[in-house]
């Protein structure tokens, strides 16, 4: 009889403790899925960083560089901006191997939007309204330092100066990436605010979307009137609704996490990769195209213009540590935005800063070791340069981020000069 008082204890007690849990864990249910350890591997911080891929990513900026345009170099990804979100994480581990279709973006865009109320799409688009302008004045300010660039290597030194300065060049990488920590910081805060307004059910609709698998997203149309707002504003929402979900349901290591062509981004590299896929529905950008072409220009060089490259890849190694260190201070001190804690301004604003220095310095060694291998090019390794290159298209104009506009009048570059 002992014993079977005691058997009936134990079900009595584990009942209660069985009805108890879903209650227990309600919140732990309602947040998405972390990436499971396997796609992980793949793709990493210390991935991205390593000789490798940095070697075959600046040589592929190299190649892009030495046959493309003024206009081409302009080409750039508007996610590329204010990207502590962890979205690029999101997509590259995408165990779905979808992260870098063009649909990629616009499926989980539409995903969230759906999930969120009237009131809060309403505070994407008030901010995607305010920062519009804002996105466009980064991208026409680091045409300055793109077009500078482009003299380099053409041998056009303005009138009365010397050479490019390395450290005016820094300086205005620094004050291009103000503009970066303005969008960051303010988007943290907007974004974190309708993280807090979530209610049950909308955490029980976001964790049905895996961050790391992308076959558990609806292909659900778009419903925001683009006749609404401004290109660049409907643009802006997208990215924000996007990054939402990938903010909301990744890590502080998902923040952090960047590609190997995060940063010295002024060279063409993205028009390269990026033009065929433009206006093409459900394409799938190849992810081999950057290591394989980046490695077929080095064997086009001979040892002594490799060498340039190599000597690069080995001095900027303490500059890519120091940025993965910024990127977390960034990244945490951003996501108390999530706690209804109000991130330090002026921290955000300073470490940002100092990221811009890093990437003025590590884009004008690029463009001078460019140039300098640009110079003792033989005719028969242009040739076989611009074979390796495969796409004869050259935009007429320029690019502000993705949107082809005419060639601005006048761009000043002589400040960046000595």
């Amino acid at each position: 009889m002992k014993k079977i008082k005691n058997i009936i204890q134990y079900i009595f007690i584990a009942n209660i403790f069985f009805n108890l849990s879903p209650l227990l864990n309600a919140q732990d249910r309602h947040k998405p899925k972390p990436p499971e350890t396997p796609n992980q591997k793949q793709y990493s911080i210390e991935q991205a960083t390593s000789e490798r891929a940095q070697l075959h990513t600046i040589a592929f900026n190299g190649l892009a560089f030495l046959t493309g345009s003024f206009g081409a170099d302009c080409f750039f990804p508007p996610g590329k901006v204010a990207d502590y979100f962890g979205f690029q994480y999101m997509r590259d581990i995408d165990k779905n191997e979808m992260g870098h279709n063009t649909d990629f973006l616009t499926r989980i865009a539409n995903n969230f939007i759906h999930i969120l109320n009237d009131n809060q799409l309403d505070q994407l688009k008030e901010l995607a309204n305010k920062q519009a302008p804002v996105y466009d004045e980064f991208a026409n300010q680091r045409m300055i330092l793109i077009k500078a660039f482009c003299n380099e290597l053409e041998g056009q030194i303005p009138s009365g100066k010397k050479e490019l300065s390395k450290e005016n060049v820094i300086k205005f990488c620094a004050k291009i990436y103000e503009l970066d920590a303005e969008l960051s910081y303010n988007r943290a805060l907007v974004v974190g605010h309708i993280i807090n307004s979530f209610s049950e059910l909308q955490k029980k609709d976001i964790a049905k979307l895996n961050f790391d698998n992308s076959s558990t997203w609806s292909d659900l149309p778009e419903t925001i009137d683009k006749k609404s707002m401004t290109h660049r504003a409907h643009v802006c929402v997208m990215t924000y609704a996007s990054e939402l979900f990938s903010w909301y349901a990744g890590s502080v290591k998902a923040d952090v996490y960047f590609c190997p062509e995060r940063h010295g981004t002024y060279f063409g590299g993205f028009y390269l990769k990026d033009f065929p896929a433009m206006g093409n529905h459900n394409y799938k950008i190849s992810t081999k195209l950057t290591g394989d072409k980046g490695n077929d220009f080095l064997n086009i060089l001979s040892n002594e213009q490799g060498d340039c490259l190599k000597q690069i890849v080995q001095t900027q190694e303490p500059l890519l540590k120091e940025i993965i260190q910024l990127r977390t201070d960034i990244s945490n001190e951003l996501r108390k935005a999530m706690k209804n804690e109000i991130p330090d301004k002026e921290k955000i604003f300073s470490l940002i800063k100092r990221y811009g220095e890093i990437d003025g310095e590590l884009s004008y060694n690029y463009a001078i070791c460019f140039t300098k291998i640009s110079k003792t090019l033989t005719s028969e390794q242009k040739k076989k340069l611009i074979e390796l290159r495969d796409l004869k298209v050259l935009p007429k104009g320029v690019y502000l981020f993705s949107d082809p506009i005419d060639i601005p009048e006048n761009i000043n570059t002589g400040f960046l000069y000595r």
